[in-house]
């Protein structure tokens, strides 16, 4: 049977649940009488549509508010404990596996570290390697927690490089500077075997994961336009241009900042990302004279480097003083591309310079940009802290889950578009922008 609007009753149909369950994530508790205006459906509909969600155990009630001279009306919200997500972030260090139930309050994690090849940097990538922590990892989160895989609305990755959807072989990666040529993740992560057949994996890039997870849940709310900068080992980017939509990936790092520079990862010369990512920041300390600590990986070299400036070490002064104005420059274009209200720095190495640093970069990017856009964005460091590329990882099934009316995709499905409503501050994450 057709509606009028050429849509099937079962589109409706879900339609309308997808309404009530994203006012009621964003929004909730919320009770039937104040969905109705929140949701623009009739007061039958909200009832029909809260029943079924009820009875499916995906929505519970939450207490009671007074009514103006009427019975106490009955508070709704979704139930936390009514379906799991697990996001993944292949960083530059290590895998983040993290599981979280509906609401994004984290149940189990395990982080697996990848070892580092200085002779041979994307050897720490070697793909069988990274399909079997992230296997392993899951079984590790889903065990802690003693959830039954049945229970995963999705496994959410974020990734380096460039994703690309809809072939026969699911979400491939394009991560030239880690070496994966057209790396089919998606094919090799289900024959591992690791979950049932019909639980999907949702994979992206670990920029957008991250971009995705500030503008619902941290310093991007409300942001009508923003830019999110993920500065790590490399740097990379997202835009988000519609504060109901996902972001889009920018391969920022790879903007030419210096003719025939520094060579990049990528094998290009004079790439931002040969200046200001934290492995090319390490090295060129290095290379003026710095001592990072033998054997020491990236995180604890940069955590040495700015202790060394701290204690006003002209090398190391000089290198963080460089570093902040390539990122400077590398900020301007962003202004002057977008013109966003607000461009947020994260990713582990970005909050670890922090709000110092920071104010160079400010500095410096204002200086480079044009007057006007300059004026106008805000420039801050992103609140949910390391963890934000997996959050924002978990959302990609939470998103699936909310378009398909509050029903699991099938792993088939084309990658969803993110829900469309501007979601309101989550209390189950306030714990992590307080750190």
């Amino acid at each position: 049977m057709r509606a009028t609007s050429g849509r099937t009753v079962r589109d409706l149909r879900r339609e309308n649940r997808t309404t009530v369950l994203r006012r009621l994530y964003f929004d909730g508790p919320m009770s039937r009488f104040a969905l109705g205006p929140a949701t623009g459906l009739s007061s039958g509909s909200v009832s029909n549509v809260v029943a079924e969600l009820a009875a499916e155990g995906l929505v519970e009630e939450a207490g009671s508010v007074d009514s103006a001279g009427g019975r106490p009306r009955t508070l709704l919200r979704i139930s936390p404990g009514s379906g799991c997500m697990i996001g993944v972030d292949v960083g530059e260090t290590r895998v983040r596996i993290e599981l979280f139930d509906l609401t994004l309050t984290e149940l189990a994690r395990t982080e697996r570290p990848l070892a580092v090849d200085a002779a041979e940097p994307p050897a720490r990538y070697e793909v069988g390697v990274v399909v079997g922590h992230i296997r392993d990892g899951i079984a590790e989160v889903l065990g802690t927690a003693g959830v039954d895989p049945e229970r995963l609305l999705g496994v959410g990755v974020g990734v380096p490089g460039i994703v690309a959807h809809g072939g026969p072989e699911g979400a491939v990666v394009h991560g030239q500077t880690i070496g994966w040529d057209a790396v089919p993740l998606e094919r090799l992560l289900r024959e591992t075997g690791a979950l049932p057949a019909a639980v999907p994996y949702r994979i992206d890039n670990g920029a957008r994961t991250m971009g995705q997870a500030e503008l619902w849940f941290g310093a991007g709310r409300g942001a009508r336009s923003a830019v999110f900068v993920l500065v790590g080992s490399g740097v990379g980017a997202c835009v988000a241009t519609d504060p109901m939509g996902p972001g889009r990936a920018l391969e920022w790092g790879h903007l030419t900042v210096r003719v025939r520079g520094r060579r990049c990862r990528c094998g290009a010369l004079g790439c931002l990302e040969a200046y200001a990512g934290a492995e090319a920041l390490v090295a060129r300390w290095r290379e003026a004279g710095g001592n990072p600590p033998a054997g020491a990986d990236e995180e604890t070299a940069l955590a040495a480097l700015l202790t060394a400036a701290d204690a006003l070490d002209r090398t190391a002064v000089a290198v963080l003083e460089e570093t902040a104005e390539y990122l400077g420059a590398g900020v301007s274009d962003l202004i002057n591309l977008f013109q966003p209200e607000r461009i947020l720095v994260g990713g582990w190495a970005g909050l670890q310079l922090g709000d110092a640093f920071l104010a160079q970069v400010r500095a410096h990017a204002r200086a480079y940009a044009l007057h006007h856009p300059a004026a106008r964005v805000t420039i801050g460091l992103g609140t949910l802290g390391p963890e934000a590329v997996t959050i924002g990882a978990a959302i990609l099934p939470l998103a699936d889950f909310f378009a398909h009316g509050g029903r699991r995709a099938e792993p088939e499905t084309p990658e969803s578009e993110a829900p469309g409503a501007q979601p309101a501050w989550r209390t189950t994450l306030r714990e992590r922008t307080a750190h």
